[in-house]
């Protein structure tokens, strides 16, 4: 009677040490699921108003004053972490100088590298290139680099709103032209993440 007593009693002891590290094995890997830091994509749309202009080298070659025109664009918001994500876009924005020579339309490609400041404010920056479209032969040059920086106010969970400075880095003009100029423009506007 006291080996089945003692087989009895070993029997649940062993029983509940397999539960426990079943137990234990569980709860070591739910951490590891959670510590992912990929927070996933979301698309969206974003358009507003631009105010551009070029800032020549020497005097300008004619009256030189903002153009005032839109943006609208798409982009893919790729969350590497809570706080940092990359935002590859694609938009269209007029920009150039008012005068209709200087008009400068381009479909331009951002990779905004964006950080969480907190639940409402984000900003980042990053580069851009862009290919001017709609005129050809005008002694433009086709391809455009520039820096953007920005910030962003988040409104709700999909809207928001943001600003942006496009610093561009090369002369706009062909070198054969003697023109030396570069584009600047800001950006104001509304965002929608899907």
């Amino acid at each position: 009677m006291k080996k089945i007593l003692l087989l009895t009693v070993l029997s649940f002891s062993v029983y509940g040490f397999s539960q426990n590290q079943d137990s234990l094995s569980v709860s070591t890997e739910e951490p590891k699921q959670n510590t992912s830091t990929f927070q996933g994509v979301k698309y969206g749309v974003r358009g507003g108003y631009t105010i551009s202009h070029l800032d020549f080298e020497d005097a300008p070659i004619m009256e030189n004053k903002h153009r005032n025109s839109i943006y609208i664009g798409f982009f893919a918001n790729i969350g590497l972490s809570k706080t940092f994500s990359i935002v590859p876009e694609l938009q269209f924005s007029a920009e150039g100088a008012r005068a209709e020579v200087l008009h400068l339309d381009y479909i331009q490609m951002p990779v905004f590298f964006r950080f969480r400041f907190s639940e409402k404010i984000h900003a980042g920056l990053g580069p851009q290139i862009g290919w001017k479209v709609h005129k050809v032969g005008d002694n433009m040059v086709d391809l455009a680099y520039s820096a953007v920086a920005g910030v962003e106010y988040k409104i709700n969970y999909a809207l928001y709103v943001d600003a942006r400075y496009n610093y561009g880095f090369g002369n706009v003009f062909h070198e054969n032209t003697g023109v030396s100029a570069k584009n600047r423009n800001i950006q104001i506007g509304v965002g929608y993440k899907f």
